[in-house]
């Protein structure tokens, strides 16, 4: 039977990566949107700020070796603003970060990672220009992004509040984010009422 996942806590180190307004087309590249599938995704986040035509690794915090293994992201304002390819999210995911914390998110974007079960959350300003001098003076320095208390905890024992959406907060936390998981573990109460749709059944009496 499937279970639903409940979101409470991520932990890891962190990777920081500076710029305002950094938008869904820098995050996975519009060319990438023709994949069949999610599946390799993880592959092309910033693809063309981490590679040049040859294919050569370019500097960028995704190739930096110090951050390797990274699962909380760090980022300023406007995160994800433009297109509202769900893409961006999926190729983010798949790479291995699982909670962003930062300054703003657009909102379209920041609504495609709740359904997936990336957490997003915002600091204050200034919050966030120590969270990334620390990580990048000491990379493995671990993060713990607590949502039921609103707290990012740090490597230093810093506390830092974070902010998110009540509605976004209980869905993580209840677990009613993973709406493909909630209509299996209903499936019986589904098919019920789909029994009684008259679209459902021919129209028949």
């Amino acid at each position: 039977m499937a279970t639903v996942t409940r979101i409470q806590r991520v932990v890891g180190t962190a990777i920081p990566l500076r710029g305002n307004d950094i938008d869904t087309d820098r995050i996975i590249p519009a060319r990438y949107l023709k994949e069949p599938t999610f599946a390799r995704m993880g592959d092309y986040p910033f693809f063309d700020e981490r590679f040049d035509a040859q294919g050569k690794p370019k500097p960028h915090p995704f190739n930096d070796p110090k951050y390797c293994g990274g699962s909380v992201l760090f980022v300023n304002k406007n995160f994800g603003c433009g297109s509202s390819r769900e893409h961006a999210p999926q190729a983010l995911y798949r790479f291995g970060i699982r909670a962003i914390v930062g300054e703003s998110f657009a909102a379209i974007f920041a609504g495609n990672c709740v359904v997936m079960g990336l957490p997003t959350v915002t600091v204050h300003e200034r919050d966030i220009a120590e969270l990334m001098r620390l990580v990048e003076s000491n990379p493995q320095a671990k993060f713990t992004l607590d949502l039921a208390a609103r707290t990012l905890a740090c490597g230093t024992g810093e506390i830092v509040p974070v902010e998110l959406p009540d509605s976004t907060r209980t869905a993580l936390l209840e677990g009613s984010w993973d709406s493909t998981t909630m209509l299996h573990a209903n499936l019986g109460k589904v098919k019920s009422r789909a029994a009684t749709l008259p679209y459902m059944t021919g129209f028949k009496a």
